[in-house]
C-alpha cells in the first residue's frame, strides 16, 4: 500500500497547513513602518514606551497602558485613532498618556495628581527592579567640567545637514543603525555610514537661528554637511538605511527614524565650535599656569 501523500492526524483527518504570509507595505502609504506602535525603551528610566506618528509633528512617546479618561486632567489625555496620536478628547472613556509625564527620571512640576504619582510610583519600582537585574543602567549625566584628552574628538550628538535642512543625531555617525527589515524579519544590523564611498565632510558654518529667531553668540558650528553628495544619497541618510537596503525600496521598517530637526536655542549645549578631526592635546605647564595664576 502506498502511502498517502497528504499528512494525516492519528484519526486519518488530513492536516491543513496554511502558508505564512509575510507583512508588507502599501506603496500608497505614507510611512514604511510595518505597525504604528513601535515598541522601546525609555533611555532614562528604562520602562516600556510606545512610538505614534503624528500629524505635521514630531512622534510621540506615549505610555502602553490605556487610562481611565475621568481619572486624568484635560491636557494630559491622548488618543490614537488610525495608527496617530492627537493631543485631544474624542468622547471615549479611555486615552493615553505621555511617558515624560509620569517619567520617574524627570522632575514634573505642577500640581500631583492621584492617578500620575502612582503609575510615576509604580515605574520608579520597575526601574529599580531592572537596575538591580542588571538589565538596565541610568544614563550618567556629562561631567560638566572640560576634561583634556587626547584622540580626535567624537560628538555623541552631532548636527546633520542632509537636503539643507539641518537635523540633530540621537548618537555618533558611526553607531546609527539602519531601519530596514530583512528577510529573516529582523532590522538590519548595518550602518549607514559608508566607510567606503563617503568622505569627511565636515566643515565649520554660521550658527544661524531657525523660524525667526535671534541668532547665538557662537559665530560658527560645526556640521556634518551633506549637500554635495547625489540626491539619492542625501535621501538615503533621510530615510536612515545602509547602501544595501537603500535598493531594496520596497523593504519595511521597523524603527522610526532618529532624526531630530535641530533648533539652535534649544540644542545649544551640541553646537561645537571646532571640527571634530582635530585632535585634542592638553598644554604642556597648564595645570601650574593655573596654579599661578590663583
Amino acid at each position: 500500500m502506498r502511502p498517502s501523500p497528504v499528512p494525516r492526524r492519528w484519526d486519518n483527518r488530513p492536516v491543513r497547513s496554511h502558508p505564512r504570509r509575510s507583512l508588507c507595505v502599501d506603496p500608497d502609504s505614507p510611512s514604511r513602518l510595518l505597525r504604528c506602535a513601535q515598541r522601546d525603551r525609555c533611555r532614562e528610566c528604562g520602562n516600556a514606551v510606545e512610538w505614534y506618528q503624528r500629524v505635521r509633528d514630531r512622534p510621540a512617546l506615549l505610555h502602553p497602558q490605556e487610562l481611565p479618561t475621568a481619572a486624568l486632567p484635560a491636557d494630559h489625555r491622548w488618543h490614537v485613532s488610525s495608527g496617530l496620536a492627537y493631543h485631544s478628547g474624542d468622547g471615549s472613556a479611555w486615552c493615553r498618556l505621555t511617558h515624560a509625564s509620569i517619567c520617574p527620571a524627570r522632575d514634573i512640576d505642577g500640581a500631583s495628581v492621584p492617578e500620575l504619582t502612582r503609575l510615576r510610583r509604580m515605574l520608579a519600582v520597575h526601574t529599580r527592579r531592572l537596575v538591580d537585574a542588571g538589565s538596565f543602567t541610568p544614563a550618567v549625566p556629562a561631567d560638566p567640567a572640560p576634561r583634556q584628552q587626547e584622540g580626535p574628538c567624537r560628538p555623541a550628538r552631532p548636527v546633520v545637514q542632509v537636503l539643507y535642512v539641518r537635523y540633530l543625531a540621537a548618537r555618533p555617525l558611526d553607531e546609527i543603525q539602519c531601519v530596514a527589515q530583512t528577510r529573516r524579519r529582523d532590522r538590519c544590523a548595518l550602518r549607514i555610514l559608508d566607510v567606503h564611498g563617503s568622505a569627511d565632510v565636515w566643515r565649520l558654518v554660521p550658527a544661524t537661528a531657525t523660524h525667526g529667531q535671534l541668532a547665538l553668540p557662537a559665530d560658527v558650528m560645526a556640521v556634518y554637511d551633506l549637500s554635495s553628495l547625489p540626491y539619492a544619497e542625501q535621501l538615503r541618510w533621510r530615510t536612515q538605511r545602509c547602501p544595501q537596503h537603500a535598493e531594496t525600496p520596497t523593504a519595511a521598517d521597523l524603527a522610526l527614524t532618529e532624526w531630530e530637526p535641530f533648533d539652535p536655542l534649544v540644542h545649544h549645549a551640541h553646537v561645537h565650535r571646532r571640527l571634530p578631526t582635530h585632535s585634542r592635546r592638553p598644554r604642556p605647564g597648564g595645570g601650574a599656569q593655573k596654579a599661578a595664576r590663583r
